[in-house]
């Protein structure tokens, strides 16, 4: 087994290991509960003929999807990164692609297998480095921070903060309502560890805050071992779902859901695996060794999550919090792997983790994604332009989807009108079409 991880020559051992580990799944384990919630639309008015999934069947579809993909990236690529669903691309496919464009959640999970074959066949290909190397890194960033501001929008929402407004569309809430009053608290407590530099930041912060509602009689408390231990829900509900509505993604508007299933994806691993990599020394030559298998591991486990019954699995960049304690090996992500498989059995404090505890996590993940605007060129106005546009439109229309479309949209006609058309890759023209005819398509 050392041998195998390279103990000797990462300069590791089992225990530094295991530790990177623990604080990794800590940093994280708050998808567990944030996944079931925001995909289960949990709290939310559901339009007639709008159903969310089921939250146990997406918990288990949680744990294990993590599983699944940190056991690949961990023997197979032997990195120290951890997955999980995504926090963006879960709020994506519920809240833009299930609410807002009407689309059954068992139709976006076969949009979701679609997306990550595609991402096995480009990565193996070699197309993978093409697409990412043709879309600007300046609306790569503004992505990452639109899909911030949209999660943080969303999780103030969920917890009361900022409330629907006839007149002014949005206004903020009632601070006299305990309900609202306990995910304040929630966020406040989280900053506080966040700011302290607390591994797990998040994560406590679910804990204390859950504690509080069950103090103030917010919350339900558990009654028993049996509301903290049970079995594992059952995966029925949503388990091959995604392998019968193929038929049914032959549209404009799926198309663009499964090419921001897509390229999210892309950055998300691109960006976390060169992360964590720089920051644990495993950089050759600027250059990530085994690549390769850490985006088909990446993949790989986005393909089992659908199947399994969850949104896009991908890496996650709390793995630097795992090798900032010294995770240097794979068997960090193996370690980590083991404990989503244990968490399987604690389902029942499902019902104790409301929307104002989750509220919190949300809003913190989006100040994190934010923290890229200052990586944005604001000097050019060529570059400001579709950088702006794809950051606000994702909270102000409600879809990540169309906010990258509208930044696709203005980068061509900016350059163009710079006098920088040669600058723009053939594949940014294929998309301007795309995602214009997106936008007859919506009219």
């Amino acid at each position: 087994m050392k041998k195998y991880f390279q103990f000797e020559e990462l300069g590791t051992n089992y225990k530094r290991e295991f530790l990177a580990g623990l604080t990794t799944f800590l940093a994280m384990a708050y998808i567990l509960f944030v996944n079931p919630q925001t995909l289960g639309l949990v709290g939310i008015d559901l339009p007639k003929g709008v159903t969310g999934m089921d939250p146990g069947a997406v918990f288990t579809a949680t744990a294990l999807a993590a599983a699944v993909g940190s056991l690949f990236m961990g023997i197979v690529a032997k990195y120290p990164v951890v997955l999980a669903p995504g926090v963006g691309l879960s709020a994506f496919f519920a809240f833009t692609v299930v609410l807002g464009y009407g689309i059954p959640w068992q139709t976006a999970l076969s949009g979701v297998l679609v997306s990550g074959i595609f991402f096995i066949l480009l990565t193996m290909t070699g197309l993978r480095e093409k697409i990412i190397n043709s879309i600007p890194a300046n609306l790569k960033q503004a992505v990452g921070v639109g899909i911030g501001f949209f999660i943080a929008f969303i999780g103030l929402k969920s917890a009361g903060i900022i409330v629907s407004n006839p007149s002014t569309f949005v206004a903020v809430g009632d601070f006299t309502k305990p309900s609202v009053l306990l995910a304040v608290f929630g966020i406040v407590i989280s900053i506080v560890f966040l700011t302290l530099k607390i591994q797990g930041g998040i994560f406590y912060g679910m804990i204390l805050t859950a504690i509080a509602g069950m103090v103030t009689g917010l919350i339900d408390h558990p009654k028993g071992i049996g509301d903290i231990v049970g079995s594992v829900p059952s995966l029925a509900p949503t388990f091959g779902q995604a392998f019968f509505h193929f038929d049914d993604l032959f549209t404009i508007q799926m198309l663009l859901v499964i090419l921001t299933f897509l390229f999210v994806d892309f950055f998300d691993t691109a960006g976390t695996l060169v992360a964590v990599a720089s920051q644990a020394g495993l950089m050759r030559d600027n250059k990530l060794p085994r690549a390769g298998r850490a985006l088909v591991a990446d993949s790989s486990a986005t393909v089992a999550g659908a199947i399994l019954g969850t949104s896009t699995t991908t890496s996650y960049i709390e793995s630097t919090a795992g090798v900032a304690a010294g995770g240097r090996s794979g068997f960090t992500a193996v370690v980590a792997a083991g404990l989503f498989l244990i968490s399987l059995f604690f389902s029942p404090l499902l019902s104790v983790i409301t929307p104002e505890v989750t509220a919190p996590a949300l809003v913190i993940v989006g100040i994190l994604m934010s923290t890229s605007l200052g990586n944005i060129e604001w000097d050019r106005f060529e570059v400001a332009v579709p950088s702006f546009f794809t950051i606000v439109a994702m909270p102000l229309t409600y879809s990540i989807a169309t906010g990258i479309a509208m930044g696709f949209v203005f980068y061509p006609i900016t350059m163009i009108l710079k006098g920088k058309a040669k600058e723009i890759h053939p594949i940014m023209y294929m998309l301007f079409v795309i995602f214009i005819l997106y936008f007859i398509f919506l009219s």
